[in-house]
């Protein structure tokens, strides 16, 4: 007590033993970097809002529909907290539309690390799950566990989702269920088994086919998920096995009647225009913005500015420098021998100067 008490008269203002445990436990709002420097500072989060399973569950018994984004870094994440999804899902997706290759294959565990970790610190309020990678889980149950409670432990996750299909997978759910992690499944098209599924391709289209993909649903929800994806199989199928399931079903070019529905974020940004992207974008996948054409336009116009010399105008020179200051500077220089360097310092300062005039004219006169 006499150490609270000495911390709390150090710091003046810290009346109230809440207020104390407030800024010691934190909530997401310390930080290294003070304010009024040239970065932003810290922003508070609120931790209330963070979306659980009883809040998921919630939105299924009243059938409201759930939402769920992949993202892969701080940027994407803070956008899907910003605009209040429910899940966001750090996919092994990042293998395609990250790092450029062909399948989701190639991506590591520790690939998938640095991902997770990058979207836990941007995303605050969406449940974040994030994927066992292929290769990480296949071998035994023990190995399944471990990978899942690194996604935890190291890459700040809510919850793990893992592509099912052969019955180990569901055995292995079943035991990092039993660990204590949650668990996402995924039937239909699973792009880890694309070498024994021929490539890409719908799943559920025949009668044997669509009563699998129903039977591994329910499988998985007695394995203990509490969701299940829905990838690219007939709308018909997918809302059979929302009906048969009582945990919801997330949909993925798989039709309108499944519980929620998640997309990949580059592709419902129209992020990307490259021809490796155009071949890897699903045709189930509707755009909301083309931000591809519109980030191509910002840097051809960037590329413009500095080839003109027009950028950085005063207007994005804001560290200023005295005329006394430019002088003594100058001086200093010349004395270093560096009559070339003391020559360009002076004629900056005054080519800068009339911008500045202007500058302080025009903030005057508002």
């Amino acid at each position: 007590m006499a150490v609270l008490t000495s911390i709390r008269k150090s710091l003046g203002f810290i009346t109230k033993r809440e207020s104390f445990s407030k800024i010691l436990l934190g909530t997401g709002c310390l930080s290294n970097v003070p304010e009024n420097t040239v970065y932003g500072g810290p922003k508070p989060q609120d931790p209330n809002q963070r979306v659980t399973l009883t809040n998921l569950r919630q939105k299924h018994k009243k059938g409201e529909p759930i939402t769920m984004v992949t993202a892969y870094d701080y940027p994407s994440a803070v956008h899907l907290d910003t605009a209040g999804i429910d899940i966001c899902l750090v996919g092994d997706s990042a293998s395609m539309v990250v790092h450029g290759h062909d399948t989701t294959l190639p991506i590591t565990l520790e690939e998938m690390l640095v991902h997770c970790r990058a979207v836990a610190r941007g995303a605050k309020n969406p449940l974040l799950v994030g994927d066992l990678p292929f290769g990480t889980y296949e071998s035994s149950t023990h190995q399944a566990v471990d990978t899942a409670v690194r996604i935890l432990k190291e890459g700040g996750m809510d919850a793990i989702k893992l592509e099912a299909g052969a019955p180990s997978r569901i055995t292995a759910a079943k035991a990092i269920v039993e660990a204590g992690i949650a668990v996402m499944g995924h039937v239909g098209l699973t792009p880890q088994a694309i070498s024994v599924l021929g490539g890409f391709r719908p799943q559920g289209r025949n009668v044997a086919g669509a009563v699998k993909v129903v039977e591994t649903a329910i499988a998985l929800q007695e394995a203990g998920c509490f969701a299940v994806v829905l990838e690219c199989v007939p709308a018909p199928v997918a809302a059979a096995a929302t009906s048969a399931l009582q945990i919801p079903t997330i949909g993925i070019g798989a039709g309108p009647f499944c519980s929620g529905q998640v997309l990949v974020y580059h592709d419902l940004l129209g992020m990307l225009q490259h021809p490796h992207h155009a071949k890897v974008t699903p045709r189930f996948c509707k755009q909301y913005a083309h931000v591809g054409d519109v980030i191509n336009k910002a840097l051809l116009g960037y590329k413009e500015e500095v080839t003109s010399g027009s950028f950085p105008s005063s207007a994005h020179s804001p560290y200023k420098i005295s005329a006394a200051d430019v002088d003594s500077f100058s001086k200093e220089l010349e004395k270093l021998g560096l009559s070339d360097a003391a020559s360009a310092a002076s004629a900056a300062a005054e080519k800068l100067k009339p911008l500045n005039n202007q500058v302080g004219e025009h903030q005057a006169t508002k």
